[in-house]
């Protein structure tokens, strides 16, 4: 006959040998997803404007989730707007991560 003693003994080996699988599963699940900051901008050569009136957009870093890594985009002329300025986009970090507020017109 099983004594109490063995049986409870028994019960809680099961039992912790049943939780430890749960337990390192759930915890090699969670992920937590730091992206790295840009690198510094590059100073690159401004080419004359192709046409009066025309403005400088400047290159930035861009993120590309399938390389998992920071992309140039070169800077590049583009044909002003009367009445409006144009501001290059800037990297802000927020929390553990990087977001990139693109450029735009503004008056």
């Amino acid at each position: 006959m099983i004594s109490r003693r063995s049986l409870l003994g028994g019960l809680l080996t099961a039992g912790i040998a049943a939780a430890a699988p749960i337990a390192a599963s759930s915890q090699a699940d969670a992920q937590i997803f730091i992206q790295p900051p840009p690198p510094p901008l590059r100073i690159e050569r401004r080419p004359p404007p192709p046409r009066p009136g025309w403005v400088w957009v400047s290159g930035f870093w861009t993120w590309d989730p399938r390389r998992r890594r920071y992309v140039w985009v070169p800077g590049r002329w583009v044909a002003g707007r009367p009445g409006f300025r144009y501001r290059d986009g800037t990297w802000v970090r927020r929390g553990n991560t990087w977001v990139y507020r693109p450029g735009g017109w503004w008056r």
